[in-house]
């Protein structure tokens, strides 16, 4: 079984139905029943349990319960973020702060709440989401004519951050049969901000493949990480960008 967290969000819908896809129970995690309902309304396997990835309490009572409903978790994908703030010279203590956590602090949080199962199954899959901002910095040429899309300080931070917990936790786990590994999407803007031409030729002029990602392309990197065809894969960060960092 795997728990995803923010799992009918824009990217978060395409990995649960390629898990789904491939035959997998999967529990979504997420705050709005309402929005899993919309978003998933007559598959089969997927299951909703209302998780707040922001609080801990309500991190482990979500676990509590997937467990007595499914049994032990074999899979974490942590896909949940929030954040608030974008100027990069702008950003109050709190933003920054509120930031950090809506992909750092919320990704260790859930780790670190869902080892005692894993321990318990004797084997598991962690699956972090960073961004291609954790890699490289942005070309901020490609908002000046967009300012409000401009992606802030304490994104990137974040998920450089992910990248680095993944090894960290890669280290630490592998004796104990847990393999820990991190997905980076590229630019996988939302279907409002593409309605932008503008911004989205910024983009895909920045992009090998000469094209925005679609959600559709990161299912199978989430598929491998979670199948036994990745079970001597541990700490790699998978990059999926249609080419971005290799420049």
């Amino acid at each position: 079984m795997v728990m995803v967290t923010g799992g009918y969000g824009h990217l978060g819908k395409a990995v649960v139905l390629g898990l789904a896809a491939h035959g997998a129970k999967v529990m979504v995690l997420g705050r709005n029943e309402d929005s899993f309902a919309e978003a998933f309304p007559e598959l089969e396997n997927l299951h909703f349990q209302r998780c707040d990835v922001a609080n801990t309490e309500s991190v482990k009572e979500a676990y509590a319960q997937v467990r007595a409903q499914l049994g032990l978790p074999a899979v974490l994908v942590n896909n949940a973020f929030y954040s608030r703030g974008n100027q990069p010279d702008a950003l109050t203590d709190d933003e920054f702060a509120f930031g950090l956590d809506g992909s750092l602090g919320s990704a260790y949080r859930c780790i670190r709440e869902v080892l005692p199962y894993l321990r318990e199954r004797g084997a598991g899959k962690i699956i972090n989401v960073a961004s291609m901002y954790g890699v490289v910095a942005p070309d901020f040429a490609a908002y000046e004519a967009t300012p409000q899309f401009t992606n802030p300080p304490h994104y990137g931070a974040a998920k450089a951050g992910v990248i680095q917990l993944t090894k960290y936790f890669a280290s630490y786990l592998g004796p104990q049969n847990i393999q820990v590994n991190c997905v980076t999407p590229g630019a996988f803007p939302s279907p409002g901000v593409q309605q932008h031409p503008e911004f989205m030729q910024q983009l895909e002029q920045r992009i090998p493949l000469g094209r925005i990602g679609q959600p559709q392309d990161l299912a199978g990197a989430f598929v491998f990480l979670a199948s036994s065809a990745s079970d001597f894969v541990t700490g790699h960060n998978l990059v999926v960008d249609g080419g971005w960092t290799i420049r």
